[in-house]
This record gives C-alpha cells, structure tokens and sequence, in this order.
C-alpha cells in the first residue's frame, strides 16, 4: 500500500479511537475524501492492535490494580481495582453482543453510508453538550453503581453507527449519571480494551479465513506503531485538556463535520 495512504489511516485511527468524534466515520470517510482504496483487512487489525496498546500503557496502574483485584477476589476481598473489573464487565456485553448480531448477521456495513454518518455525527453531538453543560460530578468509579455502568454499556451499542462515536457516547453517559469529565473520559477509554481487542481477534480470524491482500507485515508494523503513538497522545492531550475545557470543542467539530458532509453531499 502507499505510504501515504498507510500514514493517514493510522493516523486518523489513532488520533480519533478516543475521542468523542467517532473513529469508525473518519476510516469511512478519510479514504474516501483522500480517493484512496479501501484499506487490507491486515491494515485493521494492526492500527486497533496499536490502539489498544496505547491504551494499556497510558492506563497501565488502572490495569495492573484490575490484575491484582481479580486475583484478590481469590481470596474473598475486593479491592477498587477488583471493582472496577466488575464496571469494566457490567458495561461490556451489549455492545459485544449487537456487534455479534450483525457480524452473525452479514450487517456490519449497514450503517456506512455518508448520510447516516453525518446525521449521527450530529444528532449525537447534542447530548454530548446538555450533559457536559448541565450534568453534576461528583461520581467515581469507585462510587459509581453496577447499574449505571450497564447503562453506560447500554448506550454504548450505538457505536454501531459510524458517526455515534463509542467515545462520545460513553463519555455522555457518563456525564448524565455524575461522573466528572475526566473520569468520565477515563471509565470510556477503559471500557474501549475489551471492545478494540474483541474487533481486533474477529478481524485477526476473518485475516487467517481469507487471507491478506494488498499490505505487507511491513505495512502493518507501520500503521500500527503510527496508531500507537498517535493513539497515546490523543489520550494524553484528551485527560489533560478536558478537565478545564469540557467536551464544547469536540461538539463543535463535530457540528462542523455534520455540516461539511451534508454540503458535499448536496
């Protein structure tokens, strides 16, 4: 594959998996944007495989206290990090299993199309402003009920749709039910792990069934270091800059977005 192409899809892979502007739109929409092919099944799998690492490193304490609360639990103790393996498990099944049904299904490419990713783009945008502006803080994830980590999970199938974003959806969510704006913005990105490694090994096995065409191993390492070290500082920039200036900006890209792709498509 072209360099060039190889360069971009990392990127926007990386730089938009966590943030609240839908990630799956951009793949969708960059290459088409750009007049590129659409990308190998390999080239997937590398850049959510860089991702994901990204995610683990920034939040490796996270991770390490869920590896020593489950082994607590072992014991008959449950510790924050134990707990919050319980939120991380309670928000997950929804979205694994509307993402089943459609894969099962033959579907997953129901919701692609440029229209419907600039009307989610903006219709989700709205709720991510009410609930940024008017939501109360004060819930953490050692606070924060099973419930409304179901909730959370709930709401998370609508990243089905390119243009939801699984990343805004989660993070308004969040902000609804009391978490603040970064731990809202962390639950999110640690909710993403199970999610990014579930696609990553259901994309690695159609690989394995069908077989790679058009990029190399080379060009996978490439994207997928690209993805990681994009992927690691759009989190560090995301945790840094939300506390103090809310999720207004990413509303207003994503107005923006909406309106760029229904002007094109007019």
């Amino acid at each position: 594959m072209p360099l060039s192409q190889l360069i971009l899809l990392s990127l926007v892979q990386g730089l938009t998996e966590f943030l609240p502007v839908s990630s799956s739109a951009h793949l969708i929409l960059a290459p088409i944007a750009a007049g590129m092919e659409d990308q190998s099944p390999l080239i997937d799998v590398m850049a959510h495989a860089g991702s994901l690492v990204a995610v683990l490193v920034y939040f490796w304490r996270d991770i390490r206290d869920v590896a020593i609360g489950k082994l607590a639990w072992l014991s008959g103790r449950m510790t924050p990090g134990g707990r919050l393996a319980l939120l991380i498990g309670a928000a997950t099944p929804p979205i694994i299993i509307g993402a089943g049904a459609l894969y099962l299904t033959g579907h997953t490419d129901l919701f692609r199309s440029p229209l419907i990713i600039g009307i989610a783009t903006l219709v989700f945008a709205v709720p991510l402003w009410a609930a940024d502006k008017y939501g109360r803080a004060g819930v953490t994830t050692e606070t924060m009920s099973y419930r409304d980590a179901f909730l959370i999970g709930l709401v998370q199938i609508f990243a089905l749709i390119p243009g939801a974003s699984r990343s805004g959806v989660t993070m308004t969510a969040g902000r609804a039910l009391g978490l603040g704006r970064s731990e809202a913005a962390r639950f999110s990105m640690l909710m993403a792990i199970p999610v990014i490694a579930a696609f990553a090994l259901v994309a690695g096995l159609d690989l394995a069934q069908g077989g790679n065409e058009g990029a190399s191993l080379t060009d996978g390492l490439i994207v997928a270091a690209l993805s990681f070290l994009s992927a690691w500082a759009s989190i560090a920039v995301m945790m840094r800059f939300v506390e103090r200036v809310g999720f207004l900006p990413f509303v207003i890209y994503r107005l923006i977005l909406a309106g760029l792709i229904f002007w094109l498509l007019v």
